[in-house]
């Protein structure tokens, strides 16, 4: 299992406007597929299990980010844009993965954890 201290992004809805106007959403895609290549994460092309490690927000209270803390995480972003975003920035062409599991938690700080699906 490896642990990546980077905050999962969503993959944003792309328009042709985006190559001149550039959207905090769009931005923040970028950086992070950036940000991904730079600590070289890889990932199998079957049988791998992603964690998505979301941020509670500041704004929460103590007792409330203890309530939460490695509990599910049931709203946006959704999964598969979390998981579309970091397969964009590993492989060129992500048309050859062809299973894997995704799950999103949250957690104090943002992570990505990879590691392999039980069998």
């Amino acid at each position: 299992m490896k642990i990546y201290d980077v905050t999962p992004v969503s993959k944003p809805r792309m328009t042709q406007r985006d190559r001149w106007v550039k959207r905090p959403a769009t931005a923040a895609y970028w950086v992070f597929k950036d940000e991904v290549r730079l600590l070289n994460i890889k990932l199998p092309e079957y049988g791998y299990h992603i964690t998505f490690v979301i941020p509670m927000p500041k704004s929460w209270s103590k007792k409330k980010r203890l309530q939460h803390d490695g509990r599910a995480h049931q709203q946006k972003p959704d999964k598969d844009n979390l998981e579309k975003a970091l397969l964009d920035a590993i492989f060129n062409d992500d048309s050859r993965v062809w299973d894997g599991r995704v799950t999103k938690v949250w957690g104090d700080k943002g992570k990505i954890i990879i590691g392999e699906c039980a069998q």
